[in-house]
Parts: structure tokens; sequence; C-alpha cells
């Protein structure tokens, strides 16, 4: 949907035709630019997190790895929301921390984004922006599997990262995934005005 009284235009993602839509309101006498804001503050979150999760990898293997996606993910999370005033997060459909559920708006963004992905190869993860009808603001970026995700993502876990995995997560849904899968969005979501 767009929002004419925030002067929101639509564009395409050029790397597929099929791509997700990213749907930005252009910064205008001093409004803030959501969707460069939106994708530096996922951009730092993805880094952050990347690089604690290679740390425990260098430390520790794919057991310390699964510590840090439970308590330092959501550690970065909580700091990004404090220095942007944004709340900050990850989601999926095929959840591993029931506590990144979806909203319906975040369910159907990332039906999209899968569908994007599914179409084609994109130089660059899908990525959205939209008002919503409280008047909040959400910017999502899909994240995309690499190499590294499928130790505790893919489809066939070593024995020890199951296990543990599984005493963590009891209900987790997040295996599965090959290379270039979605595994799911981040997620920032701005107050209304």
């Amino acid at each position: 949907m767009m929002n004419t009284r925030r002067n929101t235009r639509i564009t395409r993602n050029t790397a597929a035709a099929a791509a997700a839509l990213l749907l930005t309101a252009p910064a205008m006498g001093g409004a803030p630019d959501r969707a460069a804001e939106g994708r530096e503050i996922a951009q730092q979150f993805g880094a952050e997190l990347r690089a604690e999760l290679q740390g425990a990898m260098s430390e520790g293997g794919p057991l310390a790895a699964v510590r840090v996606c439970n308590e330092e993910a959501p550690r970065i999370a909580r700091e990004a929301a404090q220095r942007t005033g944004a709340e900050v997060g990850r989601t999926s459909t095929r959840l591993r921390n029931p506590d990144n559920r979806p909203d319906a708006h975040e369910r159907r963004v990332l039906a999209e984004f899968e569908e994007a992905v599914a179409s084609g190869d994109l130089d660059n993860p899908p990525e959205r922006l939209e008002t919503l009808p409280d008047g909040r603001v959400r910017y999502m970026r899909g994240i995309i599997v690499g190499p590294p995700c499928l130790v505790c993502h893919g489809q066939a876990l070593a024995p020890p990262v199951a296990e543990v995995i599984d005493a963590r997560y009891p209900d987790d849904e997040a295996r599965g995934y090959a290379l270039g899968d979605l595994r799911g969005a981040f997620t920032i979501t701005w107050p209304a005005d």
C-alpha cells in the first residue's frame, strides 16, 4: 500500500524483476531517510552478530556459536534499539527462538521475500520499508543463508550440535536450510510520529 501523505514511492530491486518491493519515504524537510537508516542498522546488527559468531566458532566451535545466538543476539538487538530509538530484532517463518515470532505484517513480508529469493539471484538481500496502519515505520531486510549458517541451520547437523539446540530450543523449526535460502529478516520498527 502506498501512503501518499508521506510521499511514498515504489522501487524494484534491479537484480531480479520479481524481487520484493522496497517502499521508501524520501527524506524531505529534515525528515529521516528511514530506508537508509534501517539498512545501516540491519547491516551493523548483522556485522556485529557475525563477528561474535566467528569468534565463538574459533574459540569453541559450533556449540559456542549456539550460545551466541541464544544470549548475544538479543543483547546486540537491545543495544541497537537503545542507540537508534527503534525496536530492533530478527524474525523468521521457521523459528528457533519463539521470542522472534513474526507479527502479521512480518509474516506477509517474509513470504514475499521467500518468493523473491526463490525467483532468482539477488545482488542484495530483499528489503522493505512501510508505514504500518498504526503509524509506526518498519524496515525489513532479508537474511540469506551463508556457509557458516549451515553448521546450525543446515540439513545435517552434527549430533552434539543438534543435542545442544534441542536442549535450548525444544520446538526448533530452523533446520534444513540450504545455501542461499532465506533464513529470515532483520526487522527495525520506529514509533509513530
